[in-house]
């Protein structure tokens, strides 16, 4: 089955760190043509470039993710003390390789305890980062729909909403100024009756497909360790709610994600 285009993976993961080659070798077979592997500080962004040049099907999305203002381990907190505009000074030198193009993961997150007025900053910052430099957004958005939205409306960036969890309602609306919707294995999980209904109602050139992997595996595999390669799970139960036969998602998807981030 392909062609699977994954938009938003996180191979830096140290989940992955015991067999990462192994597996990345292994998924042009199980069908994947393409990966976004997602950065959310400096030092992963930094690793994501590094994996993007090992193989021509990966390319590299850098930003900083708003929960890197408060994990312990992250090159914001490290590195730079939580001072973000002086880590994002040092991550904007990575735009001028080919292999990065897009910043992400940004975004809004309201489920941890992140200070809203700083993680808002970031996110307008990086919006505006985009905009500048003519790339597309990775927007993470949890819990925190209409200071997303929001934003996304005021600047209108070219992009994907991660994981897409808000109405079908608003997911038309962004659609229409242009934006893409990234949907993983949490859309088949029994409660994402939101996410089916937006995966029903959007137009087929504003959906793409994604894992987050190590994270959100899809049913039947829930539980286990995440990978490119299950989105064939995904494909097949959205080409259902769609209508459409799984091969058909599989190439309008592909497409959608080598035009949003131009990639050949």
């Amino acid at each position: 089955m392909g062609p699977i285009f994954d938009t938003h993976a996180h191979y830096g993961s140290r989940q992955f760190d015991p067999d990462r080659d192994a597996l990345l070798d292994g998924l042009p077979g199980r069908g994947v043509a393409g990966i976004i592997d997602c950065g959310t500080d400096l030092d992963t962004s930094e690793r994501c470039r590094a994996l993007a040049h090992s193989r021509p099907w990966i390319w590299t999305a850098a930003g900083i993710h708003p929960e890197s203002l408060i994990e312990e381990d992250s090159s914001t907190t490290v590195r730079f003390g939580g001072d973000w505009r002086t880590e994002l000074a040092a991550l904007r030198p990575l735009f001028e390789d080919e292999r990065v193009v897009a910043v992400g993961e940004i975004g809004l997150d309201h489920h941890w305890p992140v200070p809203r007025d700083e993680q808002l900053a970031l996110f307008e910052a990086q919006i505006r980062l985009a905009l500048e430099l003519d790339k597309p957004v990775i927007v993470h958005d949890r819990q925190a729909h209409e200071p997303t939205y929001a934003l996304l409306r005021r600047y209108r960036p070219r992009g994907v909403l991660h994981c897409y969890s808000g109405s079908a309602e608003d997911a038309l609306a962004l659609a229409e100024q242009g934006f893409y919707f990234g949907f993983g294995g949490a859309v088949t999980f029994k409660g994402a009756k939101r996410a089916v209904k937006a995966v029903q109602a959007l137009p087929a050139d504003r959906i793409l497909l994604e894992t987050d992997c190590p994270y959100m595996a899809p049913e039947p595999l829930r539980g286990q360790r995440c990978d490119s390669g299950m989105i064939a799970h995904t494909a097949a139960f959205i080409a259902e709610v769609r209508g459409v036969s799984p091969e058909e998602l599989l190439i309008q998807t592909d497409a959608n994600a080598r035009q949003l981030f131009r990639l050949p």
